[in-house]
């Protein structure tokens, strides 16, 4: 009976380890699996390959809403980031094309559709997206931030944008209207408080300097959410250039119909602080009428930036919900849809009226005020000491503002004494 028994239990041992076998043998096929097969139909099957070419012969204007820019322009976004996307097909499976590549992409920024939804659209896997699209929004702003996000270095440069800013929105000396914005993220792997914000969301916080006409001079992108709104601007590199006038910014000059010598300066929020570059509103509610008339003056100026982050989230609205990808990742995404943002306003300018309207709609509330949606929110507002000289600077702008440098619609406007 004994050796019955042992008999029996080599047996199961054999039995066992055949199981054990045939487990790893299928475990190793299942990895030997190079691409699903349904994945191989994708030159047959995908959206890009049907319903994207129907669109580029019937229907234009259906394609230009679909990845936000005309057929002529996705071919010159194509020649320029082409060389850095492609890639090799091999033994083992076909490569995306490029074309392919950019269209996902640019679908993914205009929509904030999840990887995994246009995974089955362009018939890609959302572990190959995963790559494709932080790779293709490097390319862009690689490609385009040369020509399309250039911070002016000469003074020739900076009274260009100055006089946009006085021909437009009757503010003088102004080389630009100043922004924050907190970036709403999904909450990053292993990165504990670091991206946790005082308002309880997980975010990125973005800083950009807008000129007259809505396009973006700078953008600084990657601050984390944790950082206070109040360092934000003495920790950026504008900032630093400002103080230490390294690009070329113009010396204080006359301003116009008056012998009121005033700085180059910059207009902002309460968020940041009053410095003699940088102009902000007058705090308080029961101010003077000469005050808030300075206010409005330098609210109509600073609207450009409210205006240009709002056409930015109308156009790309990926920024309507949180962004689910790396932190790394997040600031190659928002530096893509900037440098489209000023492509697009520089090829076709007209065609963004109707997004012009959608931002000013999205950050102006029913009572006036600005107001937050999807994914972008505003700095905090904090009381901060300023120095008297840029006390001295806004007083010089008031008073221009109410006497030589007042204008026919503020007569009409100007408070009540």
């Amino acid at each position: 009976m004994d050796q019955m028994a042992v008999m029996d239990t080599l047996r199961d041992c054999v039995t066992l380890l055949q199981l054990v076998k045939q487990a790893r043998d299928l475990q190793s096929q299942k990895k030997r699996l190079w691409v699903r097969p349904w994945l191989k139909r994708r030159s047959d099957k995908s959206v890009y390959n049907n319903l994207v070419q129907e669109l580029s012969l019937e229907d234009h204007d259906s394609f230009k809403f679909f990845h936000r820019v005309n057929q002529d322009q996705f071919l010159e976004l194509l020649s320029l980031v082409e060389p850095l996307i492609s890639k090799q097909d091999t033994r083992m499976r076909k490569a995306v094309t490029s074309h392919e590549r950019l269209s996902v992409t640019l679908r993914h920024l205009a929509t904030g559709e999840s990887k995994q939804s246009l995974g089955y659209a362009y018939w890609i896997s959302p572990n190959l997206l995963s790559r494709i699209i932080p790779e293709v929004c490097e390319a862009l702003y690689q490609m385009l931030h040369t020509s399309h996000l250039k911070l002016p270095q000469t003074e020739d440069e900076w009274r260009r944008v100055q006089a946009d800013y006085n021909n437009e929105w009757q503010f003088p000396n102004c080389m630009g209207a100043l922004d924050g914005k907190r970036v709403l993220i999904g909450k990053p792997a292993k990165s504990g408080s670091i991206y946790y914000d005082y308002k309880s969301n997980f975010s990125v916080i973005m800083l950009a300097l807008v000129d007259a006409k809505y396009k973006f001079l700078y953008a600084d992108v990657g601050g984390a959410g944790r950082a206070s709104d109040g360092g934000v601007w003495d920790k950026c590199t504008l900032n630093r250039a400002v103080q230490g006038n390294v690009i070329g910014i113009p010396p204080p000059s006359t301003l116009p119909y008056s012998n009121i010598v005033c700085p180059s300066v910059l207009v902002g929020d309460d968020a940041f602080p009053l410095r003699m570059n940088l102009m902000k509103p007058y705090p308080g509610k029961n101010l003077t009428p000469e005050r808030m008339n300075f206010n409005y003056r330098l609210s109509r100026a600073r609207r450009t930036s409210e205006n240009a982050f709002g056409i930015l989230s109308a156009k790309f609205r990926i920024f309507k919900q949180p962004i689910i990808t790396s932190p790394k990742n997040i600031s190659k995404i928002i530096l893509a849809t900037v440098v489209l943002h000023n492509y697009l306003r520089s090829k076709t300018p007209d065609e963004y009226r109707i997004e012009e309207q959608r931002g000013q709609q999205h950050q102006t509330g029913n009572a006036g005020q600005p107001e937050d949606a999807g994914a972008m929110r505003g700095l905090a507002r904090i009381p901060r000491n300023a120095d008297n000289d840029a006390k001295a600077v806004r007083e010089q702008f008031m008073a221009y503002f109410n006497n030589e440098g007042r204008v026919d619609w503020q007569e009409r406007m100007a408070p009540l004494h």
